[in-house]
């Protein structure tokens, strides 16, 4: 038998495996990864950026609050104290305006306030400020009401004084029919003699009337009585009761002498008699008199001797 020899067929080659695709997916994972983490490192930077941004706005608001509100209280304490009913408001509201100022330094005294807090102070201070305009309102409100009451009272014042002194004008006395005389004494002054020359005088005597007066009080009035010689020199006499007063308008001025005269309200006084006696001749010439009574000049007359 013929062997047969047999030759091995050949085996047909398996294709390559192309793994390129993977390694491009597994890149593109990668790439991917990288570009998300990248991204959420940034977000992440942003966020700790804004964070860090809001925190300093907040402690640059917690500051300006503070500085307002600092402010607020000094105006506060300001109005305590200028008015009264003010004051009373004040008290009656202290509880309220306690728990607001609590409140809001509570929140201005934390390191890491939030915005929520912070915009909660700004409120409180908000309200606050209102209150306070509200009460520098009504304190301004009643300084003008104050000065128009002063106003007002000032010229109530001013109209009682004014009658007063209309009322004081009033009960001063009025001196008629004034006369001045010179007296001639004989048989040693029991007898008298009315003379004009000079050489035979021994004494003046004024005489006068004192009119009805309806507002006067009854009672002695001082009058103060002024006379002058022909140089126009005040005859005086401190052993005759000279001396001096003060005129209505706040002169001081010097009389020869005073007489207390006793007046009845309604009613006249007539024919009062002042005598002048001097020791010394009497000069020819006019010789004058004036009246005073409560520094108000009220009369005068005069005489002539020759």
């Amino acid at each position: 038998m013929e062997e047969v020899s047999s030759t091995p067929q050949p085996q047909p080659s398996r294709p390559k495996r192309n793994n390129t695709w993977i390694y491009a997916v597994i890149i593109a994972l990668l790439l991917g990864t990288n570009v998300y983490l990248f991204l959420q490192r940034n977000k992440s930077q942003q966020k700790l950026l804004e964070s860090t941004q809001q925190l300093q706005q907040a402690d640059t608001s917690l500051a300006a609050l503070q500085s307002e509100y600092n402010a607020s209280l000094s105006r506060l304490d300001d109005l305590t104290g200028k008015n009264a009913q003010l004051d009373k408001q004040l008290k009656e509201k202290d509880s309220e305006l306690g728990r607001t100022k609590a409140r809001i330094q509570e929140i201005l005294s934390k390191n890491k306030a939030t915005q929520q807090e912070v915009a909660e102070a700004r409120a409180l201070i908000h309200k606050l400020n209102t209150r306070i305009g509200d009460y520098e309102q009504q304190i301004a409100r009643l300084k003008q009401e104050n000065s128009t009451l002063t106003v007002q009272r000032d010229s109530v014042v001013v109209s009682n004084t004014d009658l007063q002194q209309k009322v004081s004008l009033a009960k001063v006395l009025h001196a008629s029919n004034i006369r001045m005389t010179g007296i001639k004494l004989t048989r040693g002054g029991r007898k008298e003699k009315e003379t004009e020359k000079a050489r035979r005088v021994d004494l003046l005597r004024i005489t006068f009337d004192i009119d009805e007066n309806r507002i006067a009080e009854s009672g002695n009035k001082e009058l103060n009585i002024c006379i002058t010689n022909p140089n126009g020199e005040l005859l005086s006499n401190a052993a005759l009761g000279s001396g001096s007063f003060k005129t209505a308008d706040g002169q001081s001025r010097y009389y020869s002498v005073s007489k207390a005269v006793m007046l009845q309200t309604e009613q006249p006084v007539k024919d009062i008699n002042v005598d002048w006696q001097q020791s010394s001749e009497y000069a020819k010439g006019a010789y004058n008199v004036e009246i005073y009574h409560q520094g108000y000049l009220i009369g005068k007359g005069s005489v002539s001797l020759r």
